[in-house]
């Protein structure tokens, strides 16, 4: 076996239907006092579900979460925590709204508990992304890691099918990169093919349910694909990103596109990229999607297909001008890959993604 090291993260996850009944059991258990509930606009309703379970430990709502985390909401939410004497945050929703739970960490140190709705997995890591005048700066910091996570797969029931589906692609563009980081271990290997796993079985069922079918199937099916989320967001906590990560991220950040959708269509492409470099990590996402043809970034391509998400750049938005900018961007700083930054290699990524072509490899 190689030698390796692997770092083990300070969270208490709790996991099982009906969890978020727990959330004041877990603030006393956690030791704080007044506690700041965030989210989007759209959540508002389920934020107060959350203040209620917290009952006497409730500070307020804050409900001005936003994509990318702007700069600008981030100072209002600390500014409000600061003002109700906060001593911890309560981030329900996806990975913006915990995204902002993280932004305030950053600079307050207030701990925070994480109620995942969606499977971006941010929760899971101490990785922290703040945009301002249209870059998104993403870090590392221990502070913003959250230190309580409530999985509750009864809040995931009402997401919407393809919000579901762009969100677990997400999640499965996490463990894959994880599966060729440089600093990958045994550990993070075994958590990202499960994980990925749970996604090949869980999307399938979650893209094709009706909105009103709430049967013993398809709660499966959302357990599973969460129990996915939690595994493919510690491979992310526990690993350095590659390409496609910072693709997304400048896309995202930069072009204002929707996060899970880049993640989405970008994946396939990043993972060709990579192939020459990386044939053992491709091999086992193709077992992990049971893809008989061996190909990791076909068979990442095809699932996305069936579940009928999008698969090109142009239909999320972006102009084909802006494609050049995007490259200059990516090639802006070097950062862990298994293969070097070539210019004329990710423009063309960047173009058959664009296009929505499948993967050659």
């Amino acid at each position: 076996m190689v030698p390796f090291a692997y770092q083990t993260q300070p969270q208490r996850i709790v996991f099982g239907s009906g969890s978020l009944a727990r959330l004041g059991q877990e603030a006393e258990a956690l030791g704080v006092r007044s506690v700041l509930v965030l989210c989007t606009p759209g959540q508002r309703a389920l934020a107060e579900r959350a203040a209620a379970a917290l009952g006497a430990h409730s500070a307020g709502i804050f409900d001005g979460a936003v994509m990318h985390v702007p700069i600008e909401q981030a100072r209002l939410a600390r500014e409000q925590a600061q003002r109700l004497g906060a001593d911890c945050t309560l981030a329900i929703g996806g990975g913006s709204t915990i995204g902002l739970a993280k932004a305030i960490a950053l600079e307050s140190g207030l701990p925070i508990i994480a109620v995942p709705t969606t499977y971006a997995g941010s929760e899971m890591t101490p990785i922290y992304g703040l945009t301002d005048a249209g870059l998104k700066r993403t870090g590392r910091d221990p502070r913003v890691l959250p230190r309580t996570i409530l999985y509750d797969p009864d809040l995931s029931l009402a997401l919407p099918a393809m919000v579901s589906v762009t969100s677990g692609m997400n999640a499965i563009a996490h463990a894959a990169e994880g599966l060729y980081a440089a600093d990958r271990n045994p550990v993070s290997q075994w958590m990202a093919r499960e994980g990925i796993a749970a996604f090949g079985r869980a999307l399938p069922v979650i893209a094709a349910a009706t909105a009103d079918r709430a049967d013993d199937t398809l709660r499966n099916a959302r357990s599973d694909a969460l129990y996915g989320a939690w595994l493919c967001g510690a491979v992310l906590g526990s690993v350095t990103a590659g390409l496609h990560h910072k693709l997304c991220h400048t896309l995202g950040g930069t072009f204002n596109l929707p996060h899970a959708d880049v993640h989405t269509v970008v994946l396939p492409h990043a993972l060709a990229y990579n192939a020459p470099a990386a044939p053992e990590a491709m091999a086992a996402i193709a077992q992990a999607l049971d893809a008989s043809h061996g190909s990791g970034p076909r068979a990442v391509f095809e699932l996305a297909v069936k579940l009928g998400a999008p698969t090109s750049l142009r239909d999320l938005g972006l102009s084909e001008a802006d494609l050049e900018r995007a490259c200059d961007l990516a090639l802006r700083d070097q950062y862990p890959n298994p293969r070097p930054l070539e210019r004329d290699g990710i423009r063309q990524l960047l173009q058959d993604a664009f296009e929505g072509r499948p993967p050659s490899v």
